[in-house]
């Protein structure tokens, strides 16, 4: 069986975690995740369900059944605070924009 090296990443405002490893070639991101007790290790994570996870590799998002390929770092995004269009919606009705105000 072929191995490859694979890395899954966690990240919250205040720590980061790392797992990197070997898998054999098949391996779903989802097993990745499973193998890493990420989801046992990680409070924020504890609660949540395997399926619902949002997943990516090298930010593109993925699905928990895509088959992990040599060098994949496979990425656990948190949930959105805010939905990122109602919070420009709400600054427009406030006469702002998102990012560096523009004068001249």
């Amino acid at each position: 069986m072929h191995q490859i090296n694979v890395s899954l990443v966690y990240a919250t405002p205040e720590k980061q975690w790392l797992y990197e490893t070997k898998v054999t070639r098949g391996t779903s991101a989802l097993e990745l995740v499973k193998q890493s007790n990420f989801i046992d290790d990680i409070d924020a994570l504890k609660s949540a369900s395997l399926s619902s996870l949002a997943l990516g590799v090298f930010a593109l998002k993925i699905d928990g059944d895509y088959l992990l390929e040599a060098g994949d770092r496979v990425e656990i995004y948190r949930p959105l605070k805010a939905d990122p269009k109602e919070v420009r919606r709400q600054l427009a009705l406030l006469g702002k924009t998102i990012g560096k105000n523009k004068s001249g």
